[in-house]
């Protein structure tokens, strides 16, 4: 695609990168059928090339952002589906990013959306606050419903609604069949929302890692790795997470090498891959960053690698995978995790439409209700089909997502291969 950036933008290193990704885009059409609201509402501005024309039109003029171009840049889930799809190798992220921060800066919203955004930045990325907001909205659970139908107040339903999710607020014991360790050194990322919503999931990942003989370190002072704020375009929060964590894995680093710094929320996990690109201009981070970068993997990938612990699954339990976007389009995982599961004696089963998201997307299940319902009804239709015992995904915002709209159970990846190896049985399976 032709562009007109002056000398003088593209000396901004973000605005380099988004021309260059922009002007990579030859308007095939091919990324249309695997986005989800293109699917879904069957515009062209809510497709990815629609959107990337907006972004143009925008940064190329330096444009105020108007309401509608707005709307279309927010109603995209950030899945890259259509990075996964697109023939000419085009980094749609680098694209939204760039727009989402530009509209962060330049446009005034609504002031019910901008405390709105400002109440999700504030309390999701800190767990003690999280936790302290769960806790009230448990009081104001029953009110869902009539705020459901109050157009204003369906973000508030939303959020009273998933709060339904909280299993508790503490991690259990992680004690199960501990192996020596054989000199594999790991650090677990403790992220922000997984382990308020489920902490049952990095318990099961620590009882997988150390019985395959893992020895499992946590950094200290490890939060919010800055995924939540980066898809809401707040960048200057975004990039002082993304430093936080990286200052927090570089003193355990210096202390003792690392063989990987395992994540079991693979939406964190594709952030902290991109660290060395977010921080690349920095000179105290880049180097650091990029390190950073290259240690993150998911939990699937490091028991690829080191091997799962002997199986001990009682029975063949029929398990439909869903593939997180951020795990498939993000990281490019592709079969692994299911991989994993068929190795370790489940049957598994995946949907037709796995490349479509089941709209969680962070917080857009928030900020979007309406299209993340159908996504979510979509999805969760998708995969009952498959006549599950249980349902399996690697994402703790998917996990919520589809277990609102299936009865059947939701658990995570690393609890099933925790339950096949010794641990015990997922708590939602009963």
């Amino acid at each position: 695609m032709q562009t007109k950036f002056s000398a003088d933008q593209l000396a901004n290193p973000a605005m380099a990168a988004a021309a260059g990704a922009i002007r990579a885009c030859v308007h095939c059409g091919i990324c249309t059928s695997t986005c989800p609201t293109y699917v879904l509402l069957g515009n062209e501005l809510d497709s990815p090339r629609g959107r990337i024309y907006l972004v143009k039109e925008m940064l190329e003029k330096a444009a105020m952002p108007s309401p509608q171009v707005v709307k279309h840049l927010d109603r995209c889930l950030s899945c890259l589906a259509c990075e996964t799809a697109c023939p000419s190798g085009v980094s749609y992220r680098r694209i939204i990013d760039k727009g989402r921060a530009y509209v962060e800066e330049h446009y005034r919203r609504p002031l019910r959306e901008r405390l709105l955004r400002a109440v999700l930045a504030g309390i999701l990325p800190h767990r003690g606050r999280l936790r302290m907001a769960l806790s009230l909205a448990s009081l104001a659970r029953p009110l869902a419903g009539l705020f459901e139908r109050i157009p204003a107040l369906r973000a508030t339903a939303t959020m009273l609604r998933l709060s339904d999710a909280v299993l508790g607020s503490e991690e259990p014991p992680t004690a199960g069949v501990r192996e020596p360790a054989r000199g594999i050194r790991v650090g677990l990322a403790r992220g922000c929302v997984e382990p308020v919503l489920d902490p049952a999931i990095q318990a099961a990942a620590v009882r997988l890692l150390q019985r395959a003989g893992c020895e499992v370190v946590r950094a200290g002072r490890d939060g919010c790795c800055g995924a939540l704020p980066h898809h809401l375009g707040r960048e200057a929060q975004a990039l002082m997470m993304a430093r936080a964590s990286v200052d927090a894995w570089w003193r355990e680093i210096e202390s003792a090498p690392l063989e990987a710094i395992v994540v079991t929320a693979s939406g964190c996990g594709t952030v902290i891959r991109d660290y060395g690109y977010l921080l690349r201009d920095d000179p105290q981070y880049a180097a650091k960053a990029a390190r950073i970068s290259a240690l993150a993997c998911d939990i699937t990938e490091i028991m690829d690698r080191v091997g799962l612990p002997p199986i001990r699954l009682p029975k063949t339990i029929t398990v439909a995978y869903h593939a997180p976007c951020s795990s498939q389009h993000g990281q490019r995982l592709r079969d692994v995790p299911a991989r994993l599961l068929a190795g370790a004696g489940f049957e598994v089963r995946t949907p037709a439409e796995a490349h479509i998201c089941c709209g969680s997307a962070g917080v857009y299940n928030i900020l979007q209700p309406d299209i993340a319902e159908r996504l979510g009804a979509r999805k969760a239709a998708a995969l009952d089909d498959l006549e599950p015992d249980v349902i399996a995904t690697g994402n703790i915002g998917c996990m919520v997502q589809i277990g609102r709209a299936s009865a059947v159970p939701v658990v995570h990846v690393a609890q099933l291969l925790d339950w096949a190896t010794g641990g015990p049985k997922p708590a939602r399976m009963g």
